[in-house]
């Protein structure tokens, strides 16, 4: 079907129902897409306009409604069956009073029986020595990416530059994000009137464990 996201797809899937679907950080649309073919009422919240062109390019892409903003505060209408948030988009929300506004938010265009799913890394500081952390993220024939990250304990904060290295030069771009840990998460859903239902490791539904490198959590109201 669509690679490597088909488990996220099946499981976005099964808990929307018959939707509709918000997604929150819907970039180009690696998700949204294939949920759309799913035969899903697909709508989505990005602040780039360059990503949202970048959807509209593809196929399919133009039926799906994109409000510009950030997502933590952006009015949309309508009331949604899921609202979901992938691949660490949760955290370029750079501090806990903006993460708790996303919940808050999202907690008002729930339909009844509406779930929120937040998929994110879990944090693990022991990478870093002293605050600060280099990675080869990838190796390709022409070209390797790297991250050079530095740590604020205290804020939760990563500030990262991200480097593409090659023959014709070096590219480069900032990343920044603010983690927060699962029990976070669930703190945030009570203030805002969700209640955890489910959390596991990966989108196929393994259970969460205490080394769990990932986790998906499913909130619901309270």
């Amino acid at each position: 079907m669509y690679g490597p996201d088909d488990e996220a797809v099946a499981c976005l899937t099964d808990l929307a129902g018959a939707g509709p679907v918000l997604e929150l950080g819907i970039g180009t649309g690696r998700l949204a897409l294939p949920l759309a073919d799913e035969g899903l009422e697909v709508h989505g919240i990005d602040a780039s306009q360059d990503m949202v062109d970048q959807l509209r390019s593809k196929p399919g892409g133009d039926r799906i409604p994109v409000a510009i903003g950030d997502f933590a505060d952006v009015e949309i209408d309508g009331r949604f069956s899921l609202v979901f948030v992938a691949f660490n988009a949760f955290f370029v929300l750079l501090d806990v009073e903006t993460q708790q506004r996303c919940f808050a938010n999202v907690a008002a265009h729930l339909a009844p029986g509406g779930r929120f799913v937040v998929r994110t890394f879990v944090p693990d500081t022991s990478r870093f020595e002293r605050d600060q952390h280099l990675e080869v993220q990838a190796v390709a024939v022409d070209g390797a990416r790297l991250s050079a990250s530095r740590h604020d304990p205290e804020n939760q904060r990563v500030d990262s530059l991200i480097m593409w290295v090659s023959n014709a030069g070096v590219l480069t771009w900032p990343a920044r994000l603010r983690y927060s840990y699962p029990d976070e998460l669930d703190e945030m859903a009570a203030a805002a009137g969700l209640r955890l239902e489910h959390r596991w490791s990966g989108w196929a539904r393994e259970p969460f464990e205490d080394d769990s490198a990932h986790q998906v959590s499913v909130y619901g109201r309270a």
